[in-house]
Order: C-alpha cells, then structure tokens, then sequence
C-alpha cells in the first residue's frame, strides 16, 4: 500500500464502510514495509497439521472444489458458507470486520469491489505468500483486477468475464442482418431489425453501471485514476465519447428494450425473439442454458463489435477472486485452498462444473477451444471468449469505492433513459456525484 494512504487512513479513520452499512474499520495494524512473509514450507505445515477454514463463496462449483480439497488433505475442513451474492455478502462481510468477529478466512470478492477493502487494509496481501509469481498464470483483465490499482495482489482469480457478442442467429438470417463487426454497424442492425418487427429490439438497456462501464473500457475510455486515495473522475475523454455518442442514438430512436437485465420480462424476450443480442461477459451460456431453454440452437457468439474497424479491442464484464480478509484465521490454510481452487487442480474442476476460467492455460487449451456448445448449435464458443480474454486492456481501475458508485448509477446516468436527459449529461452528473462522495470520505479527489 501506499505509504501516505496508510498515513491518512489511520490519522483520519477514513470511513471503511464505503456505503455498505458498516462503522468501523478492521484491518491490519501491521506498519511495516511490505506484506509479512509466508513460506511455502509453512503452507505445507498447515496441511499437515490440518484445522477448518471458513469460504465465504456464491460460487457454486466451489462445492465440488471444497471436497476434492477436503479428500486430498483429510485433516482439513472446509466450511463452505454462501453468506449473499455481492452486495449482500459485502455487507456481511463488513459487519463481521466492524465487530472484529465471524471473519471468514477466505472471501469471494468481485474484481471491481476490490479496490474498497484492498485500500482500508481489510485484506491480505498475498505476495507474502509469493502470489505475484503466479501473475503469468492469469489472462490480463482478472490479474489487473487483483492488483486493486496498487501495488499489492489482493486475491488469485477465480473466474473472468471477456465479453462477447451473444445473438439470436435465428431472428438475424429470418430477417437477413449481418452480424455487425463495429458499433456503427449495431446501430444499423438495430434499425434494421426495429423497421422487420417493431415489436423486436437488438437488444435490452435499461441503465447498468457494470455494462456501462465495460463498454466504456472497451471503448479506451479510462474514467478512474486512482494513486492510493489521491482519485480522479473524468468521463469526458474521447472513449467516453464514443460510447454517449453511439448509445446515444440507441436511446433517442428507441432501439433498446426499455427492460432490466435479470427480470422475468427479460428471460422472456431472450426467449421469444423480441431481444436480439447481448454483450456481456463469457459466464452467459450457462445462463442462457438454464434460464432460456426454448430458445436453444438459436443463439450465436460472436466477437464484440468495435469502435473502429479491424480493431480487436474487449473489456472484462464481472468476474471476482478469492481473498484472505485480514482479520481471518488460518492464514496458511487459507492460501492453500486458495491456490487449490484458483492455480491448481481445482480450476479444471471448476472449469468441468461450467465456470469460465481466468487462467491461460485452460484458455488456451484445445480441450477447452474444441468444446461444442448444444445450445449454440455445436458452435467451439470458446474460441470467441478466449480471443476475447486475450484482448482485454490491463490498465483500467475502478474507483475505491465503486460498490458506492455504481449504487447511485440509476439515480444519475439511468435518468437518460427515462428522460431527455443526455447520456453525456448524465454520465456528468455521476462524475460530479462520485467526486463528492469520494472527498466526504477523505479522499483527495479531482475531475
């Protein structure tokens, strides 16, 4: 970390809850240099002497991970625990840390979550563990993800989310639309399919941050630049450009289903043809494969449109790591199941159980390529997201406190949407929001 964010953290008691309803901060009072140093011997030792460790997870194929771990080392037990999914799990998280009681020892913590604890020293930095080696194991987005915008790595990935283009080849070859290489070309494929059935939309926006922000990524855009708690917010670059500018017209022509991405109505229109496409992260088939069955062998993967054409330019959408709160027990324990589950044998497992890999190794692996997909209609989808992986940027960072942030989304950029409000104008308002918000906190931040 940071020397001066050290300083100004423990002479300020900056606010460590960061809009998850905790009001007390647990961390690690260690001022030294740098992380505390653990050996691979004394990770073998832990094994052997064995002992439980508690995993705060909604991962579901971590389950099947847990007893292979479990069987491969039978003094160990591993209390597997799914506390929420995001949000609800962050907030438990916190209060467990607040009240310096029921800490896990090792938490799932999404990559753009990542920054808030990694910052308030509420989670172990794992070079002591000698986790920065591991870094050429891991395809860039989710590596940069675990750094946090610092120095540190703050957890070993567990999964990653390239983006691609998912589409209804159906709907496209019945009314003959191309599937588009840029986002020029989208905005047409949407007026095209809007004018065939006015009834169907290319596809479903009803204000996301995530989305919003993977695009922007894709698009070059680089909003946050964080050094330690020294912030800046700025949407006015020429990728944040390029997004308004495009999306812009979607909106105004009403060419986007005015629909929330999760809700019945949208697995219907997934369903029924009345929504085309998505661009979102290569953890989507198994969603699509359960939650819109009827709609199987109709749907593609292609790669993301661009910004400019023949570029090949992707962006990560989700994904999370596996973390040591500091305040947990077990350490060694804890690292070792750690690396188990997310540089061991517990990836193919995970990968078999229908996980999407940050690991370069399974993603380029022919084994993984060649797979068929029965709902694509036997397409090798994985071709598609490991080139994507492939082509993520690793120098974007998300704010310290971006949970905060993306909670005030609707409230600022969701108005263009519902209103004439600008997107630009909105994404405005985020800015002017999120800097507010940030120097409340004692952060020093400018736009």
């Amino acid at each position: 970390m940071h020397k001066h964010s050290r300083r100004l953290l423990r002479g300020i008691g900056l606010v460590c809850a960061l809009a998850l309803g905790a009001t007390a901060c647990g961390g690690s009072d260690d001022s030294g240099p740098g992380p505390k140093a653990v050996s691979e011997a004394d990770v073998d030792a832990a094994l052997k002497k064995g002992g439980t460790i508690t995993v705060w997870a909604w991962e579901p194929t971590l389950k099947q991970v847990a007893a292979d771990f479990q069987k491969e080392h039978p003094g160990v037990k591993v209390n597997l625990v799914n506390a929420g999914t995001g949000n609800d799990q962050y907030k438990a998280l916190q209060n467990a840390i607040s009240a310096k009681k029921g800490v896990p020892d090792v938490a799932q913590v999404e990559y753009y979550a990542m920054g808030q604890y990694a910052l308030t020293e509420q989670l172990t930095d794992l070079k002591g563990f000698g986790a920065d080696k591991l870094a050429d194991q891991y395809s860039p987005g989710p590596w940069n993800g675990v750094g946090a915008g610092g120095e540190g790595v703050y957890g070993l990935p567990m999964d990653s989310g390239p983006m691609a283009l998912f589409y209804n080849k159906k709907v496209f070859d019945k009314y003959g639309i191309e599937v588009p290489g840029t986002w020029d070309e989208y905005v047409d494929a949407a007026r095209a399919l809007r004018k065939a059935d006015p009834k169907a939309y290319i596809t479903n926006d009803a204000g996301d941050a995530g989305f919003t922000t993977s695009l922007l990524w894709q698009a070059g855009s680089r909003p946050y630049k964080v050094d330690g708690t020294n912030v800046k917010v700025d949407f006015s670059d020429a990728g944040a450009e390029k997004f308004t500018g495009t999306w812009q017209k979607l909106i105004d022509e009403k060419l986007v289903a005015p629909v929330t991405s999760w809700s019945d109505e949208w697995y219907k229109g997934l369903g029924d043809s009345t929504i085309a496409t998505l661009a979102i992260g290569a953890w989507m088939p198994a969603n699509l494969a359960s939650g819109v069955k009827n709609a199987a062998g109709d749907w593609r993967v292609a790669p993301l449109p661009q910004w400019q054409a023949g570029a090949g330019a992707s962006a990560e959408n989700g994904g999370s790591a596996l973390t040591l709160p500091e305040l947990g027990e077990n350490e060694a324990l804890a690292y070792a199941f750690v690396k188990y589950a997310n540089a061991g044998k517990g990836v193919d497992t995970r990968v078999k159980g229908g996980a999407f890999p940050a690991t370069t190794a399974q993603l380029n692996s022919k084994a993984f390529q060649n797979a068929e997909f029965p709902y694509f209609g036997g397409q090798r989808a994985n071709k598609v997201f490991a080139e994507s992986a492939a082509n993520v940027a690793d120098d974007w960072s998300y704010l310290p406190y971006q949970v905060y942030a993306n909670s005030i989304f609707n409230d600022t950029v969701g108005k263009a949407y519902v209103s004439d409000t600008p997107l630009a104008d909105g994404l405005k308002a985020w800015q002017d929001a999120s800097v507010k918000y940030g120097n409340e906190q004692g952060f020093t931040v400018e736009k």
